[in-house]
């Protein structure tokens, strides 16, 4: 007989079951992401295909509110994130980076916005100039 000793009752040998109590998708489960996820690209495909709204930056708005919504599709149904994974840590630990996403995103075009606003009219031109100068 080997020195290893195997046990063949669901354990890997380092003392861990190979299930580990972490939600496990089903068919079932599956099938719904997909079909969330599909639907959750016709609609903004459909929506820009067919000018839909007059302004882009209402299309852009929309197009952002389902990509978030099809995140948090991905996050449920491919991920099997809930609060009940890991003491709800995972989920939390989630949160927080999407806090920072959202405040690092809209610092950087809120200082963009800004920059572009504040700039010096006759800056825009002095390229032109020296170019037509050369």
């Amino acid at each position: 007989m080997s020195a290893h000793n195997h046990d063949h009752h669901g354990h890997d040998g380092h003392g861990h079951g190979h299930d580990d109590g972490a939600p496990h998708g089903s068919l079932k489960d599956y099938a719904i992401g997909f079909i969330l996820s599909v639907i959750l690209t016709a609609i903004p495909f459909w929506l820009v295909m067919h000018k839909a709204f007059d302004k882009s930056s209402t299309t852009a708005a929309v197009i952002l509110g389902f990509a978030a919504v099809q995140v948090i599709v991905h996050m449920v149904y491919f991920l099997h994130m809930n609060g009940k994974i890991e003491g709800g840590w995972s989920l939390l630990a989630t949160l927080f980076t999407l806090v920072l996403l959202v405040i690092v995103l809209a610092g950087s075009i809120w200082v963009m916005y800004h920059m572009n606003v504040n700039m010096m009219p006759s800056m825009g031109t002095d390229v032109h100039n020296m170019r037509d100068m050369q």
